[in-house]
């Protein structure tokens, strides 16, 4: 028996009916959508409609996440911040504290030397010889920069117009960045041609170009901070403040220069090292800036409540910029926030390993190959615009001079060892304890011998173990290998096999090398916009 159709008029002009059986009308749609087509019936199914979130609860429960991830951003982003700037100024401080001290051990040494008699093939050792020529480089600078004026220099500033400084201070961030990514490479340049074993054929150009070259990079870059510091002070001296809000509001547009590209945990490490040390410079910067105004006002303590509002709106609109473009950034690339736990104990690593007896460099060293943050040009133009504000006269003045000295020294101790034991716990959380220890493996018989430099390190002796505070640390040739997910274990991934390899093609060959750089301790040169170069 044929059912009766549905009979429902779909069109009047053309008479299209609806042939739908009416034994099947649960699969008509006119059932449902035109039974009673008036104004009525259609708002009073717009108002009573549902749906079921359920039925996508994988994609809901992602977007929750990442809701969740936006929140814990600025807490695990500053966390790595004070741990940050904790370690730089760790390193600020050892120019002042400790270097005089090891240089002048080293002079001792020399001195020493004929009533001694040579013990070995060295005069000094290499860490020494390192020594005496930061203390040079850094007593010439000083001399040198005696020849510049800083009051002419900020009045010259002050005489330009708005727009040529806020141009002016774009240009001298882009050139501060330059000389930290070019300015490490010329004094490792120094240091390794100065320490170079005899035996071995040197091609280098000398000591003393290597020398000459250092001294005038320290003696500019200085000079660069020093505009820098001088445009600072124009902008906080300005009556209407216009320059100092145009400066702060420039930093809102590193955000569009950055959110919007696609980044890696490489990357991301590489920009978070560069927001530390653009944060403390900035610090620094401000101190000078205090320090050159309360000199004006003859040290009443009154003005310092009058720049102590520029100064909280400068270091809020930092704080700001770096928690919004992580937080984008960290979305965009679905990035977790525990990533920021890896790049502290990247850097906790990086000052554990540096306390061996044998160790490779020098922790200075590595924080500014790390960061790109190299204390000898900010050092030098704080110690000038200290003696040039501060008037030391008399017998007391100079024995507050060697409290204050004291002072640093102990504050330089008492940083050094409590960084020390928070990075140990660092590496504990971070499940690389053992990997401390493990020697760096042999090289293939396809690589060559340039490559296995890049990326081998010191040899460890075993034996060790990992306490409140280590006598030896041995580094580590991997930190991290590469991973699927934040959960994953440590264990390296399977090679792959031929038939993969030729089926990946163009893209499985870029894939592989891209992988090989997922080592957040291979991470250690300093670049512009936090994207590496290859």
């Amino acid at each position: 028996m044929i059912s009766r159709p549905c009979g429902v008029i779909l069109c009047k002009l053309r008479r299209v009916v609806c042939l739908t059986p009416a034994n099947n009308l649960d699969s008509c749609c006119c059932h449902y959508v035109l039974p009673d087509p008036s104004l009525a019936r259609f708002m009073c199914a717009e108002l009573t409609r549902g749906y079921f979130l359920e039925h996508n609860e994988a994609k809901y429960t992602e977007r929750r996440e990442r809701v969740y991830t936006c929140m814990r951003i600025p807490r695990e982003l500053e966390k790595l911040m004070v741990f940050g700037l904790f370690l730089c100024l760790d390193a600020f401080l050892y120019v002042f504290t400790l270097l005089p001290l090891r240089v002048l051990l080293a002079l001792l040494r020399l001195l020493t030397l004929p009533c001694c008699g040579l013990s070995g093939s060295r005069l000094l050792q290499p860490a020494q010889v390192c020594d005496i020529l930061k203390g040079l480089i850094m007593v010439l600078c000083y001399s040198m920069m005696h020849y510049v004026d800083y009051s002419m220099m900020y009045h010259l500033i002050r005489a330009q117009s708005v727009i040529k400084l806020y141009i002016i201070y774009n240009m001298l961030e882009v050139a501060d960045r330059l000389f930290s990514s070019f300015g490490q490479d010329i004094l490792d340049a120094l240091y390794w041609t100065a320490t170079e074993p005899k035996e071995r054929k040197r091609d280098s150009l000398g000591v003393i170009p290597h020398f000459i070259m250092a001294v005038l990079y320290v003696f500019l870059h200085a000079i660069l901070i020093m505009v820098q510091a001088s445009t600072l002070n124009v902008a906080f001296n300005s009556h209407n403040k216009s320059l100092l809000t145009i400066m702060m509001s420039n930093n809102f547009v590193e955000i569009k220069g950055s959110v919007f590209k696609k980044f890696e945990k490489n990357n991301l490490f590489q920009m978070s090292n560069s927001d530390i040390k653009e944060r403390f410079t900035n610090y620094v910067l401000l101190l000078i800036v205090c320090l050159r105004n309360m000199e004006q006002f003859s040290w009443n303590p009154d003005h310092l409540w009058v720049l102590l509002p520029d100064v909280l709106m400068v270091i809020t609109s930092e704080v700001a910029v770096d928690v919004i473009k992580h937080a984008f950034i960290t979305k965009f690339n679905e990035i977790t926030a525990n990533v920021y736990s890896e790049y502290r104990a990247s850097l906790a690593f990086d000052l554990v390993s540096s306390r061996q007896k044998n160790a490779c460099t020098d922790y200075s060293d590595s924080v500014a190959r790390r960061m790109g943050f190299i204390p000898l040009p900010l050092a030098v133009l704080l110690i000038r615009v200290v003696m040039s504000s501060v008037k030391v006269e008399g017998a007391l003045s100079y024995s507050c001079v060697f409290l204050f000295y004291l002072g640093l020294v102990t504050l330089k101790v008492l940083n050094s060892i409590v960084l020390l034991g928070t990075s140990c716990v660092y590496v504990k959380q971070a499940n690389m304890e053992d990997k401390l220890f493990e020697k760096p493996p042999t090289p293939g018989p396809g690589k060559t011998p340039s490559k296995t430099k890049k990326t081998s390190r010191c040899a460890a002796p075993s034996g060790t173990h990992l306490g409140t505070i280590p006598q030896h640390f041995s580094p580590i040739y991997p930190l991290f290998y590469q991973r699927g997910s934040d959960q994953d274990n440590h264990a390296p991934l399977p090679p792959d096999t031929p038939e993969q390899k030729e089926g990946d093609g163009i893209e499985g060959t870029e894939l592989k090398h891209r992988n090989t750089k997922k080592d957040l301790l291979d991470v250690d040169r300093f670049t512009i916009c936090g994207n590496r170069i290859d």
